[in-house]
């Protein structure tokens, strides 16, 4: 290896890795904020908090790759020419493509590794992540009985104590509503202090107290008109609340496989090709069904003359010709199978449509695989002659040009998946942000390497003022 690839690519290598990082922790940040309520106040352990942004972070992998090989190109190239090493090398005899050689073959490894990481690692990334998103958005709140207020979250009871010491143990004038024989009969135990803890396993809540009544209301019962309500005094009474449902439990791993978001590109193939043939199956179903109806109403038709009385009729008989009884005997058979037959095909039209949108989410999936890591290399196509172009490096520029492309890329790509998502377009409506960004990338691509100053002010002030230059007459 040369020295000068080996410096192009220490220069490249570094504001890479450090784009993809930023990448990464940006998209995280969204994800962070978006579950924020989800995780504090559980009580939960930084490992599990760790795993789940671990898991997280993984699954935006195939979408910092293209936004870091961007940011990074048009950072190193806008160097290059900003210190003038490009103007060096090319004095030198390398041109503009030489120059990206070492980037372009970097690009395509890395091209190469989003497809193997969204095919491979991914799928099993996303059974890991939806498992223990969901084990921890279904974790109730950590127990906190503040002084005060009334505390809800144990199912059955309502839970009120006037005071709590420092070491969060030892509780004054404690009121416990229990609710859990429902309307038919209402406990109030009202102590003047006690004693919280959980047992070790921290299933059970156990309250010691001492000194208080319990006050039992009857509203059901043998007792409810002699005895409506009763009160018992106690010196020590010690009672034990079921918090199992407060600890973190871990789902197993079946119950999130088979969505089309952890399947690869072989299983979801194999999962297009089951769903197409079920909705050709459901599409065989209907047309029976329709004609199965066309024929009952054309045997009645045949059977009704007879049973009435009547001359033969058929669809082209005039309804005012038959007598008033068979006439509303007919509209009434008529417009029982026209109601069936509506009721029936919009129906089938939902279930089609719910199926195909369904279908094409897999189909979407499947493409998307291909289009993240192929954006690899097309972003990279238009960052480095960009760079190259603008002769400006740092992070300004070079930041604000490669959000704006890759806003581009984006919003083409979200609106092109909606359409194929409804049925709009085909599954190649996918590429139509790569068709899009493809000959931006080769413009830019012919520019650079033809020394065109596109981007170069003078030289656009010089076109005006040639343009708008008064003539002389």
């Amino acid at each position: 290896m040369k020295k000068l690839d080996r410096l192009i690519l220490r220069s490249f290598l570094g504001p890479l890795a450090l784009t993809f990082t930023l990448s990464v922790f940006v998209l995280l940040m969204q994800f962070v904020w978006k579950y924020i309520d989800d995780m504090v106040g559980k009580g939960l352990e930084f490992s599990v908090i760790a795993e789940l942004l671990l898991y997280a972070s993984a699954t935006f992998v195939p979408m910092a790759l293209p936004i870091a090989v961007l940011f990074a190109s048009i950072m190193t190239m806008g160097n290059f020419g900003e210190k003038y090493e490009l103007v060096a090398m090319k004095a030198g005899g390398v041109s503009v493509s030489r120059v990206m050689l070492p980037m372009t073959i970097v690009v395509m490894l890395l091209t190469g590794v989003a497809f193997y990481f969204a095919n491979n690692v991914m799928p099993e990334a996303m059974v890991s992540y939806r498992k223990t998103l969901y084990d921890v958005t279904r974790k109730k709140p950590a127990i906190n009985i503040r002084p005060g207020e009334y505390y809800k979250d144990i199912e059955g009871y309502v839970i009120r104590i006037g005071s709590k010491s420092q070491d969060g143990r030892t509780l004054e004038d404690v009121i416990i509503y229990d609710h859990t024989k429902g309307n038919s009969e209402t406990a109030v135990i009202v102590a003047k202090r006690g004693t919280m803890q959980s047992t070790i396993d921290n299933r059970y809540l156990i309250f010691s107290l001492d000194d208080g009544y319990t006050y039992t209301e009857s509203a059901t019962g043998e007792h409810r008109d002699t005895r409506p309500m009763t009160s018992v005094s106690f010196s020590h009474q010690t009672l034990s609340f079921d918090i199992s449902s407060f600890a973190y439990n871990k789902s197993g791993e079946d119950l999130f496989k088979g969505s089309y978001q952890t399947l690869n590109v072989a299983e979801l193939g194999i999962a297009i090709d089951s769903l197409e043939h079920n909705l050709e199956q459901r599409r065989d179903a209907y047309r029976r069904d329709a004609e199965i109806n066309m024929r009952t109403w054309h045997r009645y038709l045949a059977e009704s003359p007879k049973q009435h009385h009547v001359e033969a009729f058929n669809l082209h008989t005039r309804i005012d010709t038959l007598d008033a009884d068979t006439r509303t005997k007919v509209l009434n058979r008529a417009r029982y199978v026209a109601t069936t037959a509506r009721t029936d095909s919009r129906n089938y039209g939902e279930t089609l449509y719910s199926e195909r949108e369904y279908m094409n989410r897999h189909e979407i999936e499947r493409q998307r695989k291909f289009t993240l890591s192929i954006a690899c290399l097309l972003l990279f196509l238009i960052g480095a002659p960009f760079g190259s172009i603008v002769r400006k490096g740092g992070l300004g520029l070079p930041l604000v040009a490669s959000v704006g492309f890759f806003v581009l890329y984006y919003v083409v790509g979200m609106i092109a998946e909606k359409s194929v998502r409804e049925s709009v377009m085909g599954p190649e409506g996918m590429w139509v942000s790569s068709f899009v960004m493809l000959p931006i990338g080769l413009f830019l691509t012919l520019q650079a390497t033809t020394d065109s100053s596109l981007f170069d002010g003078a030289t656009w002030k010089k076109q005006f003022r040639r343009i708008f230059k008064p003539k002389h007459i």
